[in-house]
């Protein structure tokens, strides 16, 4: 079962939901990085449930820790770097009631047709949302390293609940545009309950989600990433491009069900004339007056702000009776999930898309830099 991503730079996850611990390796990071690692569990810390009466009542401190990687200054030393968090708070008799009768939307039945059997189930395995811990923990490193290349990422909650959030202003490129987006960046590095651009917009969502919540039912929604300072030049085309290492790393988080990038699918209902970014001269460099394109071309950079956003399905554990099979016998059964669970994955994925994007950035910077 490979769980890993990267060319240049590889993470490698492991753990179940109830294992002792998760944890992921980290390779290919430069040596002589300090790491802030009050810095890394904060990171960690903005996908935890909280007291958010919308998230599971499962509550972990998810304290990350470094085993392997730093030299005796903190700085790492051009090894694997391991970081483990413990499991602490499981109660896998919630789950007993699934060894032989899949949850609908869950992956609990492709991986009895997988494994035979074999495979862990209490709260998903391999499967459950406690392993984007630690794609949080390397995305923290990845964002740390980016961040002495000047290059910057931030996400939101972009629709939630069928509540559209105001959108970055990242599909301009104007010197305006750009300044916007940076305002915009920053004010979501306040800490805010519901990571959205407009306040009131989060609050519909909140009320949405509760109510979701009051019926037993559950949300999803799309969370918006926008990465800025990528130099021109960045990728490769055909397979190795930003697009297809972005995707198949974004499409790793659970939920995840549709990725797009500049205007998306927006796009196909556009002419050629609406969709094409005109360049023009700006401080003696050619650069798109527009960014329709989300900042990539070919698989290559353009120099505009990187735009990608994910669609997420919502949470596949209702708290309803629904139709499955008994495995054992094949015959129709009636189950009702058990156990802790969130009302929408939305709102705590909105760091693990930084962190999968930061992963994704990182790494073509690493292997597919701009040729001098």
């Amino acid at each position: 079962m490979p769980s890993s991503l990267g060319t240049a730079l590889t993470v490698s996850v492991f753990g179940q939901s109830h294992s002792p611990a998760v944890g992921c390796v980290v390779e290919g990071l430069p040596a002589g990085m300090p790491v802030d690692q009050d810095a890394l569990a904060a990171f960690v810390a903005r996908r935890a449930p909280g007291n958010d009466p919308w998230g599971t009542p499962r509550r972990e401190p998810d304290l990350p820790r470094i085993v392997s990687g730093l030299n005796v200054d903190g700085e790492t030393c051009g090894a694997p770097l391991a970081v483990i968090i413990e499991n602490t708070n499981t109660r896998s008799q919630d789950y007993s009631n699934l060894l032989d009768v899949p949850r609908p939307g869950h992956a609990d039945f492709t991986a009895w047709a997988k494994w035979h059997g074999a495979q862990d189930v209490p709260g998903g395995g391999h499967f459950s949302g406690r392993l984007t811990g630690p794609l949080c923990a390397a995305g923290a490193l990845a964002l740390q390293w980016l961040a002495t290349r000047g290059v910057s990422v931030r996400a939101h909650v972009a629709e939630l609940a069928g509540i559209e959030d105001a959108p970055f202003s990242a599909l301009d490129n104007s010197v305006e545009a750009r300044e916007a987006l940076a305002r915009e960046m920053s004010a979501l590095a306040d800490g805010r309950r519901m990571p959205t651009l407009d306040v009131e917009a989060g609050q519909r969502m909140i009320d949405a989600v509760m109510a979701a919540r009051a019926e037993r039912d559950t949300v999803g929604g799309v969370v918006e990433c926008a990465c800025c300072g990528l130099p021109a030049g960045v990728g490769s085309p055909m397979f190795d491009g930003i697009e297809n290492v972005m995707a198949r790393a974004l499409f790793g988080i659970p939920a995840v069900k549709g990725v797009e990038f500049g205007r998306g699918f927006a796009a196909a209902r556009m002419r050629g004339t609406e969709n094409n970014d005109p360049y023009e001269v700006r401080d003696g460099a050619c650069v798109p007056r527009t960014n329709n394109a989300g900042g990539i071309l070919g698989g290559i950079t353009t120099g505009a702000p990187l735009l990608v956003r994910c669609a997420f399905k919502p949470i596949s554990s209702v708290m309803v009776e629904q139709d499955s099979v008994d495995l054992a016998s094949m015959e129709p059964a009636r189950l009702k999930v058990h156990g802790r669970h969130d009302t929408t994955a939305v709102i705590r994925a909105v760091p693990v898309v930084e962190a999968v994007c930061a992963l994704a950035v990182a790494d073509a910077l690493l292997a597919w830099p701009p040729q001098e």
